[in-house]
């Protein structure tokens, strides 16, 4: 559905709810048998009628956010402004509650029933555009509208960039699986097309995103469910952010790669590879950087160490941190997020080699449960010399699946 016809049709809403009618954003008996409005939570007592006869949500998203006093919270698409009504309570009078929609008259009506509430503010605008600066929040909860957008990747994109490092996302949603029936979703009111589990997740982690889980909670027919979309933004520390590589991080990121190659004491590598060669054969790939310059401080990615299919859960990775900014826990930030965007992906061993004089990666690789396999002696000449590596690996939470191990009679 088109942004105009969307704004357009839940201004109606809005007006409706305003002469003290319930509405609905579906069929009628959808919206009394699939948990939708006020039947997904389990304390509404005290809040303005007026904030429940707008309720058009598909769960309680601000149950699972695990919102904690003091923190700053925003609803994508907050309607009449029953989840900021409840987020406000649990932030507490110094934490703050942020509701943003696009229908003029649905944030008049949340003003209304947010009349005296001094840690509420709503916004007007999209949610494909946040009106607000980058790092503002430190959770993002939303209630059945991401299906409402026709670009839902700006959606996310834009929720990761509001976000704190650390920040958490906790969404209600409306997705779908592989029995889908586009008639079922226009039963429960998903005129734009709602995403399927794996597009989903695909989405959340080329925007950031990991830690992410989807847990169905009510199944509408026809393939199609609510759900709860739990994600977290990489945490590190102050004035920095941990994001996807791009592009246009080609020059910083192979130059801290060059200068890391250059002590001796990082790979076997003698000088970086151009970027081709370099995006070819590494996935899974983040940078840290300045959060007010963009300046890239520190990198990991990873390469499958194996193109027969029974290791297609297993990588080597590689972190490099800019020479003048080591010892300020970038690499362990960093390794961190990689960590769990791995176990997102479905790796199920992750491993690296290092050289034994580099005490310090090993160090830190132990601290993040890599176990020491053994030490390779004479593994290789460099620069003249013969060197040993240390090999550490580190099993991942992923679920081992039996059929990726189905694949020949080989033995290695």
């Amino acid at each position: 559905m088109a942004h105009d016809k969307v704004v357009e049709r839940y201004s109606g809403l809005a007006r409706t709810a305003m002469t003290g009618r319930s509405v609905i954003d579906c069929e009628a008996d959808e919206f009394d048998k699939g948990c939708f409005g006020t039947a997904g939570y389990d304390d509404i007592s005290g809040l303005p009628q007026g904030a429940l006869l707008a309720s058009l949500g598909c769960g309680n998203p601000v149950a699972v956010a695990e919102l904690r006093k003091g923190e700053t919270v925003l609803d994508l698409g907050s309607g009449g402004g029953i989840d900021v009504l409840l987020s406000a309570r649990r932030v507490g009078p110094y934490g703050k509650a942020y509701g943003l929609d696009a229908s003029p008259d649905m944030i008049e009506l949340a003003r209304h029933n947010a009349a005296g509430v001094d840690n509420v503010e709503f916004l007007h605008g999209t949610i494909e555009a946040i009106p607000l600066p980058a790092h503002a929040v430190d959770v993002i909860i939303s209630n059945c509208v991401v299906n409402l957008s026709d670009d839902k990747p700006a959606v996310l994109a834009e929720a990761f960039r509001v976000l704190r490092p650390g920040g958490r996302l906790g969404i209600s949603d409306v997705v779908t699986d592989e029995t889908f029936d586009p008639t079922a979703l226009r039963r429960v009111g998903c005129e734009a097309g709602a995403l399927s589990l794996e597009k989903y997740g695909e989405l959340l982690a080329s925007s950031g995103f990991v830690s992410t889980t989807i847990t169905l909670t009510a199944d509408h027919g026809g393939g199609v469910h609510s759900a709860i979309v739990q994600a977290t933004k990489p945490a590190i520390g102050p004035g920095l952010e941990i994001r996807p590589m791009r592009d246009a991080d080609a020059g910083q990121v192979l130059a801290i790669y060059q200068q890391g190659l250059d002590t001796g004491q990082a790979s076997f590598e003698t000088s970086a590879p151009t970027w081709e060669v370099f995006t070819a054969s590494r996935r899974l790939r983040y940078v840290a950087v300045d959060a007010e310059t963009g300046e890239v401080v520190g990198w990991v990615a990873a390469s499958p160490v194996s193109t027969r299919p029974v290791y297609a859960g297993v990588v080597e990775h590689s972190v490099y941190v800019h020479p003048g900014c080591q010892a300020h826990g970038i690499g362990r930030a960093l390794l961190t997020a990689f960590i769990a965007a791995a176990e997102d992906a479905g790796i199920w061993t992750i491993q690296s080699s290092i050289f034994p004089e580099n005490a310090a990666s090993l160090s830190l690789h132990q601290a993040l449960g890599f176990r020491v396999v053994g030490t390779r002696k004479n593994i290789a000449r460099h620069h003249g010399a013969w060197r040993d590596t240390i090999l550490v690996e580190r099993p991942t939470e992923a679920p081992r699946s039996a059929s990726l191990c189905e694949s020949g009679s080989h033995h290695e």
